[in-house]
């Protein structure tokens, strides 16, 4: 009781945190809201003194940021979560509506996800028992690349692919607009498949443990199904898994801002951004605070979830390990991938990224242009090799740094777990403009920001492992052999998780790298003409029907990286040996004989 209740402190502490830091943003950055409102209202009206003075007035923007922040905090017990400042409406009513189409699209959006991660582990699963060993060789030699492939895509870039083929050249469904069901599929499609890709791909991770365990086997050799083992072996395999789909289910609702745009979907996600970007400080409070709660609601059913899922068997110290040694795994796969990214970055570095030719507009791939030209008559080949340099250098920083913040934070679940809710429930861009704030703009602004959020899946998912592991009964009979919590941390608890986690990193390796470029785009570092690989996919999507080549180019390197992180992911395994002796130290007194 009492460390739920400090945890609950804890938790509020970091939400009250939060939203006066947003309620505070404009004076953080050192700007003027009503200019702002100004300019969002009317691009085109001169910043007169006379009306930047009555906006002022008329928003109470001279009483200052603290008596404006306790007026709004006031007003949130009776469900009055002030007006916009943009156009005067009551902001409760908008930022609800908002929620519900999220909501909406995310419950889609987890639907096509368990679809998908369910064909992703079909390969271990249909082995069941009787097949494992042969489908644990098959795990480990494929190393999850196509699952690599999915999960890197961009959302926004398959999010414009179905609605320009899907929706407006074969009509087959809606690509604009929010008027019912059938307007939720595409969309879910864009956000769910890259999910579902990297939790099936983290459940495939698991799934050849589960099933040799004894219970498995015992089964198989009664004649039970084979559906019904393996809906054991996911049962069983879940609870590791649901603290990270929590932080799904939040950042699919706040965080789908490319594909609410792509679509015109009037979800939270959109209004966050335009309230962020247009300084509207109700707005962009009320949906910060929704976010909160949707994130704490979240993780309280997953953990109740996970307990359901293990019952007495966790109190108890009677599960068996998910994470046995196993050799690393003899595939050539990441040395082809390897060897054709350089090959890419070879042969276009040599060319200039930066030289227009107007007269070679949209040319498809040539002798000359091997991957083509973009919009400004510029080599691709050459703008996707020198991107890939500043790109690939600073994501793999970014992936090692947010590796090792996330295990360190992820051995303190209680001071962790709550500060990943928090920071996972912030839209990309809000981390993006409150790390300026702080820090100011320059190149390292977007790397700040990304490595702000990018610990927070790695951090829950070694606190989730951690706490299946501490209840295996190989520990408890390693403590009884009279092994100290130092040992059995760093000779049984890490390096049972760490590759496991480890694996996770590498597989969000691409989605750093975009993540980057894509606030690059957003004004908060780089700017065009920077080859970024992010730049390179947002600046041609609107050549994607007419010259897919400048879109499929810098995407296929993504997958590329992908598909070679997680390929490469496959040998981040513990040696057979150590493991087996570390688990089982001899006592004290046979230490002495």
């Amino acid at each position: 009781m009492r460390t739920t209740l400090r945890s609950l402190l804890w938790r509020t502490a970091l939400a009250a945190g939060l939203v006066c830091a947003v309620g505070l943003l404009p004076w953080l950055a050192h700007t003027d809201p009503a200019l702002t409102v100004l300019k969002a209202r009317s691009a085109d009206r001169d910043p007169d003194p006379r009306v930047l003075a009555d906006i002022r007035a008329q928003l109470g923007l001279d009483e200052g940021p603290l008596t404006l922040l306790g007026r709004w905090l006031a007003g949130l017990p009776r469900g009055d979560a002030g007006r916009s400042w943009l156009n005067g409406t009551d902001v409760t009513p908008a930022v609800l509506d908002a929620l519900g189409a999220s909501l909406l699209l995310m419950t889609a959006a987890l639907a096509v996800a368990a679809v998908t991660a369910a064909l992703v582990t079909a390969g271990t699963l249909g082995g069941g028992p009787a097949g494992l060993r042969r489908a644990a060789a098959a795990h480990r030699r494929r190393g999850g690349s196509g699952t690599a492939v999915l999960a890197a895509l961009p959302e926004f870039l398959t999010a414009s692919l179905l609605a320009t083929v899907v929706g407006v050249q074969l009509g087959w469904l809606p690509a604009l607009g929010w008027y019912g069901p059938r307007w939720t599929i595409l969309p879910a499609l864009a956000l769910g498949l890259p999910a579902g890709a990297v939790l099936g791909r983290l459940l495939d991770d698991l799934l050849p443990a589960a099933l040799a365990e004894p219970w498995a086997r015992a089964a198989a050799a009664r004649g039970l199904p084979r559906r019904r083992i393996a809906r054991q072996a996911v049962r069983r395999c879940l609870p590791a898994l649901l603290p990270n789909t929590s932080l799904f289910v939040v950042g699919m609702t706040g965080g789908a801002v490319a594909v609410e745009q792509v679509f015109d979907i009037p979800g939270l996600g959109r209004t966050t951004l335009q309230a962020a970007l247009a300084q509207d400080l109700p707005v962009l409070q009320a949906g910060t605070l929704a976010l909160l709660l949707l994130a704490a609601a979240a993780t309280a059913l997953a953990h109740l979830a996970s307990r359901l899922l293990t019952g007495p068997a966790l109190r108890d110290g009677a599960l068996p390990t998910l994470h046995p040694p196993a050799p690393p795994a003899r595939t050539a796969l990441p040395l082809v991938y390897g060897g054709a990214l350089a090959a890419v970055v070879a042969l276009g570095l040599p060319r200039d990224p930066l030289a227009v030719d107007t007269g070679a507009r949209l040319h498809p791939p040539s002798l000359p242009h091997p991957f083509g030209t973009d919009a400004l008559g510029r080599d691709v080949l050459a703008r996707v090799a020198q991107g890939a340099l500043d790109t690939l250098l600073l994501a793999v920083s970014i992936g090692a740094a947010a590796l090792l913040a996330g295990v360190l934070l992820g051995l303190a679940p209680r001071l962790s777990g709550p500060l990943a809710d928090t920071v996972n429930a912030v839209p990309p861009v809000l981390v993006a403009l409150l790390v300026t704030a702080v820090h100011g703009g320059g190149a390292t602004t977007p790397a700040l920001a990304v490595l702000a959020v990018a610990w927070a899946p790695l951090a829950t998912h070694t606190s989730a492992l951690l706490r299946q592991e501490r209840a295996t009964t190989h520990l408890a009979a390693t403590r009884a052999l009279g092994a100290g919590r130092a040992h059995l941390l760093r000779r049984v608890l890490l390096p049972a998780v760490l590759p496991s986690v480890a694996r996770h990193a590498l597989l969000r390796l691409p989605g750093t790298a975009l993540a980057l470029a894509s606030l690059s785009f957003l004004g908060l570092g780089a700017q065009p003409p920077s080859p970024e690989w992010g730049l390179l996919l947002a600046e041609n999507q609107p050549y994607a029907e007419r010259a897919p080549w400048t879109v499929l180019a810098p995407a296929a390197a993504l997958a590329l990286l992908g598909a070679l992180a997680v390929g490469a992911a496959a040998g981040v395994r513990l040696p057979r040996r150590r493991r087996a002796r570390a688990q089982l130290p001899l006592p004290r007194t046979e230490y002495a004989a």
